[in-house]
């Protein structure tokens, strides 16, 4: 059986995602680091990988992966025996909007490259700060309310999702960002659920940070 590679960054909450993944689904697997910083996801060699230039790239079962949630559902599909989306196709349209409204909806306009690019457009010191507080804050409220009406230990019944290997990464976040999180209990009690599973523990940025 061929290697199995992850190219990320530490702190990438799609990459986060991945990690999660293939440590509940015990997949072994090397790590190759993307640092984002430096550009590294910008050379020749990389885009040949990943012409977007995006992380994380996964490389498993003889193929070359990328989009987080895509790589998800694709290890979903092809390791079915745990459990990342449901049997039932509509608790699979439950799981995925769930795992949607946090990867299309809060993510992509709290990038690198968006904030990036807004503070070309503003002399205000605190404008990334602020940014990701309104955008992550409003995510997260509507967020709270999706989950809140389904049962359950985690965000969709009672062993990790794809819903919940987007949620956590984005709670690391809002916590980074110092996000208010009093209101989102529902949110903060599944991440601490999530937080005392070894695969979330190993997959965590502290732990894996180059």
């Amino acid at each position: 059986m061929s290697e199995v590679v992850l190219y990320d960054y530490w702190r990438s909450s799609a990459s986060y995602r991945v990690r999660i993944a293939l440590n509940l689904l015990g997949v072994e697997h090397k790590s190759v680091p993307i640092n984002l910083l430096d550009g590294a996801h910008r050379t020749p060699d990389y885009l040949a990988l990943n012409p977007q230039g995006l992380v994380p790239t996964l490389v498993i079962d003889g193929k070359t992966l990328t989009q987080s949630l895509a790589i998800i559902e694709y290890l979903a599909e092809t390791r079915p025996d745990y459990g990342l989306l449901p049997s039932d196709i509509a608790d699979r349209q439950r799981v995925r909007a769930l795992s949607y409204a946090v990867a299309m909806d809060i993510h992509p306009i709290c990038n690198m490259h968006v904030v990036t690019h807004l503070m070309t457009m503003t002399e205000k010191a605190d404008a990334r700060e602020q940014w990701m507080k309104h955008f992550i804050a409003d995510g997260l409220r509507k967020l709270e309310a999706m989950i809140g009406e389904f049962n359950g230990a985690f965000s969709f019944g009672d062993r990790p999702t794809m819903a919940d290997l987007c949620l956590v990464p984005q709670v690391y976040n809002a916590r980074r960002w110092g996000v208010d999180m009093t209101d989102f209990r529902r949110i903060v009690d599944i991440d601490a659920r999530c937080a005392e599973l070894p695969a979330f523990q190993a997959a965590h940025p502290d732990r894996v940070k180059p």
